[in-house]
Formats: C-alpha cells, structure tokens, sequence
C-alpha cells in the first residue's frame, strides 16, 4: 500500500515521537535501529521531512532529531503525502489514468469507498497517540 520509503518515514516519525516526548533529541544510529532501517536510507528521508517542515532537526554532538509538542498532533496522512504525493488517496485501484466517476475502471466504485476508508484512518491517526502503546510492548516499530 506504501512505498518503502513511506513505511520507514511514519515508523522513523513514530519512533522519534516516542523517543523525543521528554525533550530528547535521536539520533540516526538509533532510529535505524529502533525500526529497522538502513541508516543510510533513513537519513535522506528524515533529512525530506525536516525540510518539509514534518520533523525538527539539531546539528551537532547534543543534536538529533526531535518533534516538538505540536508535531505530534500531525497525522500520518501527513507524512504519506509528502513522501508518496495523494494517489493512496485518489488513484485508480487498477492505475488507469483516465479512471472518473464518468469513466470508471472495473473496481472504481469498490475501490474509492476503500480509499476513503485509508485515508480516514491516516488523517484520525496523530503520532502523539502511539508512545504509550509502544512503551507498554503492545505494539511494535520493527519485526
């Protein structure tokens, strides 16, 4: 449903979202290791949502990557569009380019009440919300 690098940009957001709540800053050694990334990888994508205003950054021996108080009210829709752009949220179930309600593919209909329901749970889902979950083991960030 995502692209890789969208995968390893909402878990790396989460992961920060939890490991900065007290006002600490992480580093990438640390990231790629809490979710399981290369951490060359996870750099240029960090270094992506920095520059979209998604995600704080310090340089320097006490730097990291951090959100403030108010980036964990973002949404992972948030995060998908500005790594994958909105298709999850308005293309074609069969990638036809012409699909519209006028000129439907096969599983338009069906499909558009899927991704409805996608992008409801991503725009509902803020990444404050996931740190106690993931403190107490009942969810995971890495296999």
């Amino acid at each position: 449903m995502f692209s890789k690098t969208c995968e390893y940009a909402i878990r790396a957001m989460i992961f920060i979202a939890q490991k900065s709540k007290d006002g600490s800053k992480v580093g990438i050694k640390e990231i790629a290791k809490g979710i399981d990334s290369p951490e060359h990888f996870i750099a240029k994508i960090l270094q992506e949502l920095s520059r979209k205003d998604l995600l704080q950054s310090m340089k320097g021996p006490t730097g990291g990557f951090y959100l403030e108080k108010e980036d964990l009210s973002r949404t992972l829709a948030e995060i998908v569009k500005v790594i994958d752009g909105d298709k999850l949220f308005t293309g074609c179930g069969l990638g036809l380019k012409q699909c519209s309600e006028t000129h439907p593919c096969p599983i338009h209909h069906e499909f558009k009440k899927v991704r409805k329901s996608i992008q409801n749970v991503l725009e509902k889902a803020k990444l404050g919300e996931f740190t106690d979950e993931l403190e107490k083991n009942l969810t995971f960030l890495k296999r």
